[in-house]
């Protein structure tokens, strides 16, 4: 192993200071910038080609293969790759720093730049709190152990032996996560589409038929409205009018002619149909202070069935509002508005140690009780998440989709019998409280990898991971020679500035 107090050390600098060519395109080209890069794989992935009249003003350097690129915004998200052959002559842009080197290996850099104390250095000198950035003299000023030209090829090798059989346990890892995804979603299909209860059916007659059941929630659910109404006479000490009952908003039932056949007994209906829906709160800055302040949740707490009680914050809310928007056990937050592949994410609400309600950006679901379970409609609406109902209902702008009450209200909704929605729930939490182990199992796993590709990159430029050859030029020497050009370099463009100096004072 290297003696670490004998290893020369050497900034980036002085060891990758080839000038790179700041000319821009002449005819269209390809572009490389920060968003190009694929931070997981450190590769160039979504490069564009542009015409050349089309240039952006940051579109500046001339890349070569070989070149480092090194993003200079969030140093954090280490957004670096190796230029490849293919990209030889693409415009790269300036929020890259761009190491070229004669004296090092380039995949030697590029490992470099990977590491924790290259990343931590960078982000112990960002500056800006809205575009955190560091600058290229920060980039230059980064210190390491230089190493011969042979040892640096040994490391490099050895990395790549090492770093290529676990980014290929990382990709079995990556594939078995896939599986999980897709069996997730079949098991979500197979329980509201009434697959994972076919054996259950045959030893189970439903009470009702679809048409009776769908029947009986209508009738219920006028007769839930005449209730309040008449309790609303009563407390206002009116007499009902004549027409009272004619003003009874019948809801849409869905037209089953182009949805897919269910099993007997079950029934197609509507969100409405089956629960209560209200949008929450708007967030107004009347709101934001007053006498009454109660936390509330929005669509950045509803993630994938589960709350993240993390972040919550506060508004006004009196007791008449807190009494309509407050968030009971078994109620589902929908999420309103959200990225198009997410609209519609949902989870259930069953506890917190202080009242909670919710903001316009998210449905209150409330089952009817006899009707459905909560954990049943859960179930659906994640089905259809994932199948793209609600994205295909949703009205998106830019990158925004939104779930308006009206859409959601009408969404188709499959119901079977109440003792059947017992027997789905149960199954499925089975099957998908399984599938959450086996996650967290892959999520340790990647965790395990990812800290062995930091410690074998820290074993690298450290000295520990491959063994000096004594025969090798020592690296001081290659020192002795970076630095003795770098300053002839430096007398050069000394000499050539004092001579413009003196062509300008003396004119011929």
């Amino acid at each position: 192993m290297s003696d670490m107090n004998a290893d020369p050390l050497i900034s980036l600098g002085e060891a990758a200071s080839e000038p790179v060519e700041q000319s821009g395109p002449s005819n269209d080209f390809v572009y490389v910038d920060i968003s190009s890069i694929d931070r997981e794989n450190k590769t160039i992935q979504g490069a564009k080609t542009l015409q050349v009249d089309a240039t952006p003003s940051r579109a500046k350097q001339v890349l070569k293969s070989g070149d480092v690129l090194v993003s200079m915004t969030r140093p954090n998200l280490n957004a670096v790759a190796l230029v490849k052959d293919s990209f030889d002559g693409a415009i790269g842009s300036t929020g890259f720093h761009v190491l070229r080197s004669k004296w090092m290996k380039p995949e030697f850099l590029f490992f470099l730049v990977q590491t924790d104390g290259f990343v931590d250095a960078m982000c112990q000198v960002v500056q800006g709190a809205l575009y955190p950035a560091v600058r290229p003299r920060d980039i230059a000023s980064f210190r390491f152990i230089l190493q011969s030209p042979n040892q640096q090829l040994r490391i490099v090798e050895k990395l790549d032996e090492l770093l290529s059989d676990l980014d290929a346990g990382v990709a079995e890892l990556k594939a078995a996560q896939k599986k999980l995804g897709q069996y997730r979603q079949s098991l979500l299909k197979a329980a509201v589409d009434g697959a994972l209860t076919a054996d259950w059916r045959k030893h189970n007659t439903p009470p009702e038929t679809g048409a009776q059941l769908l029947q009986r929630i209508l009738t219920e659910r006028r007769a839930r409205w005449e209730a309040k109404q008449l309790a609303k006479f009563k407390e206002q000490g009116k007499t009902p009018p004549k027409d009272w009952q004619t003003k009874y908003r019948e809801p849409l039932v869905p037209d089953t002619g182009e949805l897919p056949d269910l099993p007997s007994g079950w029934c197609w209906a509507t969100t409405q149909l089956v629960g209560e829906v209200l949008l929450g709160r708007q967030r107004a800055p009347q709101y934001l202070t007053g006498r009454w302040p109660r936390h509330y949740l929005r669509v950045a707490n509803i993630k994938d069935d589960r709350i993240d009680f993390s972040n919550v914050e506060s508004m006004d809310f009196d007791e008449i509002h807190f009494d309509k928007y407050r968030l009971l056990a078994g109620d589902i937050l929908v999420s309103e508005g959200q990225s198009p592949e997410l609209v519609g994410q949902s989870a259930i609400f069953r506890r917190h140690h202080q009242p909670l309600c919710f903001q316009k950006t998210l449905h209150r679901f409330r089952s009817l009780p006899g009707v459905v379970l909560p954990e049943f409609a859960q179930l659906v609406f994640r089905t259809h998440v994932y199948n793209g109902v609600f994205r295909a209902v949703a009205s998106i702008t830019t990158n925004i989709a939104h779930l308006t009450l009206e859409k959601f209200e009408v969404v188709r909704f499959p119901l079977p019998p109440l003792a059947e929605q017992i027997e789905i729930v149960a199954a499925a939490d089975l099957r998908l409280s399984a599938i959450k182990a086996m996650e967290r199992s892959l999520t340790t796993c990647f965790q395990q990898s990812t800290a062995q590709r930091k410690n074998i990159l820290r074993a690298a430029f450290s000295g520990q991971l491959v063994p000096q050859d004594p025969n090798d030029e020592p690296a001081s020497v290659l020192l002795e020679r970076i630095r003795a050009e770098r300053s002839e370099r430096e007398m050069q463009a000394k000499t050539r500035k004092v001579a413009k100096r003196r062509a300008v004072k003396e004119p011929a």
